[in-house]
């Protein structure tokens, strides 16, 4: 008996490896997309014993899948249309309102077979810029809420800028206004006491996105809701990059202060901003919501053409890649971006390079230094090639910027919650509205401007003549970029 017990007890780590790794392998081939994340994957399961295969279970399965139909939200919606009123149904643009603009009637196209959904007239959008604007003005909007308030945040802080929402919010719920508030489960971990038991305590519905009781709190957890939504009575939106937290609130002097931009909505789209928190808070709490009081009549109050755009991680995989590769292919003159984080994939650099070398002026805008150490290391390697091909990359000095912009041409804009990275492509739940209008590029270029006078143009020759041991960790630290 005793001859057999050693050798079994030394070939069953053995066994249990290659069974554990072979199951990466088939999992990996048979649901990844991306051929680079399958080689990834199975190249860790079988060179790391036992951890890759752990990893692969941890981070590697997309767990959620959460379709309108498997939530029943199609019926949801049935019953949302019959409060809606005459406006919203003809505020759905022609297909030949583009027809003057062949380019950006095509990117139309693209983005309605991409998304399913029509383009809607009759929109108003105005930036908010940091929470010294943003702020004030959700705050005014929820204590004149007289019916409902959705409220969707990556990042919900106990902090001064959260205790104020936390109030206004409890203060709308005590007046009757149905409240409700979604924090993503991994966001609500930055500050403790975390928001959600704040705002339970104070009796406001509230529920967690994918709560996570990881001990490390790794803010490179994946599959989390980084959307940021709110919808005031079913008729005013807010959206954009702004999370909920102190550091946006620049006049009251925040430790660490972030800039950043917010958008206030009116019209049509609005209700695509609440439908897209509709199918969040179903799958985080199993309450569904729709009709009176949360959806109502939309009236056309504005020039901007708009479209929703969810992106994430189950049915609309790959909305917003497919989005911005349309947009890079039909810009004429210029591309401008602003973003924390930029780190795109193979596919979307190749894009970039193109667009700049058949003459469009490309500027790309980023932090000189994140909130994220090892971001701006992978960064860098990618840059030399978008520099040598004629885009023009912009490092803005402190405060961090946290700004998300995406102009083409002259009138046509992407404003959102996405960052320029494979996590906000690829894993995160995002939302973002793409809008048709002249006016809102303009005053949003101005924004753009005032950004690149504070920057300093970044150099191929600079990143070239880096040491060599900054080189290699900056190389080094690219090969984390599908999961940065």
């Amino acid at each position: 008996m005793n001859e057999w017990l050693g050798p079994a007890w030394a070939v069953t780590p053995a066994v249990a490896h290659v069974m554990a790794a072979t199951a990466v392998t088939v999992d990996a081939v048979l649901r990844k997309r991306h051929v680079s994340a399958v080689i990834g994957w199975i190249g860790l399961a079988w060179l790391a014993p036992g951890i890759g295969s752990i990893l692969y279970l941890m981070f590697g399965i997309n767990r959620v899948q959460r379709s309108a139909v498997a939530l029943g939200l199609q019926e949801v919606w049935r019953r949302d249309a019959r409060h809606l009123s005459a406006d919203h149904t003809t505020a759905v643009v022609a297909p030949d309102v583009l027809q003057r603009d062949p380019a950006l009637g095509g990117l139309d196209r693209l983005c309605a077979r991409v998304t399913g959904k029509a383009l809607l007239a009759g929109n108003h959008i105005e930036a908010l810029e940091d929470g010294d604007v943003a702020y004030p003005a959700m705050l005014a909007a929820i204590d004149q809420a007289t019916r409902s308030v959705t409220l969707a945040s990556y990042i919900f802080d106990n902090d001064a800028a959260g205790q104020a929402f936390a109030q206004s919010l409890q203060r709308a719920h005590e007046r009757g206004v149905e409240v409700r508030v979604l924090i993503d489960g991994l966001g609500l971990r930055y500050s403790r006491p975390d928001m959600l038991g704040v705002l339970r305590r104070a009796g406001v519905p509230a529920a967690a996105f994918l709560p996570t009781y990881n001990p490390f709190r790794s803010r490179y957890a994946n599959l989390r809701n980084h959307r940021k939504i709110m919808v005031v009575d079913g008729a005013t939106g807010f959206t954009g990059g702004m999370n909920i937290r102190h550091g946006h609130w620049r006049s009251r002097q925040p430790t660490h202060p972030v800039r950043c931009l917010h958008f206030a909505v009116q019209g049509p789209v609005v209700a695509d901003l609440q439908r897209t928190f509709a199918v969040d808070w179903a799958f985080a709490s199993g309450e569904q919501l729709y009709g009176e009081p949360w959806f109502g009549p939309s009236a056309l109050c504005g020039p901007v053409l708009a479209r929703g755009i969810p992106d994430g991680p189950d049915a609309d995989i790959d909305n917003m890649p497919q989005v911005i590769l349309g947009a890079l292919a039909v810009a004429r003159s210029r591309v401008r971006i602003v973003t924390p984080y930029f780190l795109p994939d193979d596919t979307l650099i190749a894009a970039l390079k193109v667009a700049a070398l058949r003459g469009v002026a490309v500027d790309i805008v980023m932090p000189q230094r994140s909130n994220v150490r090892v971001m701006d290391w992978a960064t860098r390697p990618q840059l030399v090639e978008l520099i040598d091909s004629g885009c023009r990359v912009h490092l803005s000095a402190a405060p961090f910027d946290h700004t998300k912009l995406f102009l083409v041409d002259e009138g046509w804009s992407l404003i959102g919650s996405t960052n320029w990275d494979a996590r906000s492509l690829r894993l995160n739940f995002e939302y973002n509205l793409e809008c048709y209008d002249d006016d809102l590029v303009r005053r949003l270029d101005l924004l753009v401007a005032a950004r690149l006078q504070g920057a300093r143009e970044l150099a191929a020759a600079e990143l070239r003549s880096l040491p060599l041991a900054a080189r290699l960790r900056n190389g080094l630290a690219r090969l984390m970029s599908p999961y940065l």
